[in-house]
């Protein structure tokens, strides 16, 4: 056996639980014979397929085999995962997709056209009813690129891993040397596919923790747990943590773990996972910095929305109310975003982080942390567009603007005198939050020590929240 075929059984032997993976479909060889085929041997026709467990839970897989004819895709290789996709659908559990495939076999032709269009019918047939995650260890070009794409969640390998639609080379002005647009960093940091980097044990390892947390299906009604941290737990210097949402949420969740989706991609908006006693629970905050581990301001962002967080924000939200996971937003935003390439893409981005928030059915808490302005603050989550509740953190502010900008557009050609005594007053009568909470739209003030309690708590009362009216059996008299 070669060494890139045991890397891909290698790899499936890191994912699964010890001795728990169950091969299919090993004795499938290529049927075709054209161009000299029937001198090559295709073990397994370059994909391992079969079923085994994550921390017992049960998960579908499959691994391309470089070492059979580069990995490419052929009639029978698509065939079986197809088969995977099938099962996985019958019995409600995740795919995993080991991906290293130099593209389509040029030998089949016709024939791998048509089994590439069958991953990719598959692939949208289980979107929103089993989750797909896929991880790129070596190639993945052309349209292979959309698997990756079509998954819920995808991972790179940092030094081998490659992802592109055209290569560097292929690009007009480009070249490797020039900008290696096929590499983990640029792609991660570009695509908005990438949800991690790192070497393939680091990759193995997120992707069991991930299938730990999220539910195996649409049918599970989202994933809750046992756990032994204290709900009520007191969240000490919280309130420093507002402009690092990742350290935020982190602090709350049970144990600490917060697992980030898209992490190097529009890092200004965070998402990914948290529990709350026990609850899995969605993620979708603005940030405004990044703080390195010595916790010195490593990175530094403007509080606006932009075109890629909301689109970021958008498909999580989605993948977070297809899956029943409830949805907690951290909102602490200014504005919009003001390039203009933001102009070109920013509004119907808006539109879809809005239309998500909105649409969702699953239980929703917002918490203002810091400021909350103008129709970016509505956006987030607020209660005019559906939150369950709303909480506020004391000293944060909702209004539509700040309030010294607000006095001089008022106020203009006024003595600064004026504008000073009108910001003091925008201040007291627009911009607080109890004024918000006098109007309903702030559920309580609280303290961002107590964040963790207050969240916790709203989650388990809005768990059994449903959709739509209630059934009716019995009418008033």
């Amino acid at each position: 056996m070669s060494n890139s075929t045991n890397s891909a059984r290698q790899r499936i032997t890191g994912l699964l639980d010890e001795k728990s993976f169950m091969e299919i479909g090993a004795l499938v060889t290529a049927r075709s014979t054209d161009f000299d085929l029937s001198q090559s041997e295709t073990p397994s026709d370059g994909v391992i397929t079969g079923y085994g467990l994550i921390d017992g839970n049960l998960v579908y897989v499959y691994s391309q085999d470089a070492a059979v004819l580069s990995g490419t895709i052929g009639e029978m290789h698509s065939k079986k995962i197809a088969a995977v996709y099938d099962m996985a659908m019958k019995m409600g559990a995740p795919v995993i997709g080991l991906i290293d495939c130099a593209g389509m076999r040029l030998q089949e032709s016709i024939d791998a056209l048509q089994g590439v269009g069958e991953i990719y019918a598959k692939q949208a047939a289980a979107s929103g009813v089993i989750p797909q995650i896929s991880a790129i260890f070596g190639f993945c070009g052309g349209g292979l690129a959309v698997v990756p794409a079509l998954s819920d969640f995808a991972f790179l390998e940092k030094d081998q891993g490659r992802m592109f639609v055209n290569s560097p080379n292929a690009i007009k002005g480009n070249h490797i040397g020039k900008c290696d647009t096929a590499s983990a960093k640029y792609q991660a940091g570009n695509n908005g596919c990438i949800d991690g980097v790192g070497t393939t044990e680091e990759i193995l390892a997120a992707i069991r923790e991930l299938v730990c947390v999220i539910p195996g299906n649409n049918a599970e009604f989202g994933r809750k747990e046992e756990t032994a941290d204290d709900p009520n737990r007191i969240c000490e210097n919280l309130a420093g943590c507002k402009e690092d949402a990742r350290l935020l949420l982190t602090h709350i969740s049970d144990g600490n773990l917060f697992i980030e989706a898209k992490k190097d991609y529009a890092k200004n908006m965070v998402t990914g996972f948290i529990k709350l006693n026990g609850i899995t629970v969605g993620a979708v905050a603005n940030a405004a910095a990044v703080f390195d581990e010595k916790g010195e301001k490593a990175e530094s962002y403007d509080a606006v929305l932009t075109a890629r967080g909301c689109s970021k924000a958008a498909e999580f939200i989605n993948f977070c109310d297809a899956f029943d996971i409830p949805v907690l937003s951290l909102t602490n935003v200014e504005g919009f975003s003001a390039t203009e390439c933001s102009e070109k893409n920013l509004a119907k981005a808006m539109a879809r982080m809005t239309s998500a928030f909105a649409g969702a059915n699953v239980p929703k808490v917002n918490i203002i942390t810091g400021n909350a302005y103008g129709s970016a603050y509505v956006m987030m989550n607020s209660k005019s567009i559906g939150a369950d509740l709303v909480y506020a953190w004391e000293g944060s502010k909702i209004s539509m603007m700040d309030a010294a900008q607000a006095a001089k557009i008022m106020y203009d050609g006024q003595s600064a005198e004026v504008i000073a005594a009108k910001t003091k007053a925008y201040e007291q009568l627009q911009s607080s939050v109890q004024t918000a909470a006098r109007r309903g739209q702030v559920d309580l003030i609280i303290k961002p020590e107590d964040t963790r309690k207050y969240a916790a708590a709203a989650f388990e009362m809005l768990y059994t929240k449903g959709a739509g009216e209630p059934v009716r059996k019995h009418m008033a008299k």
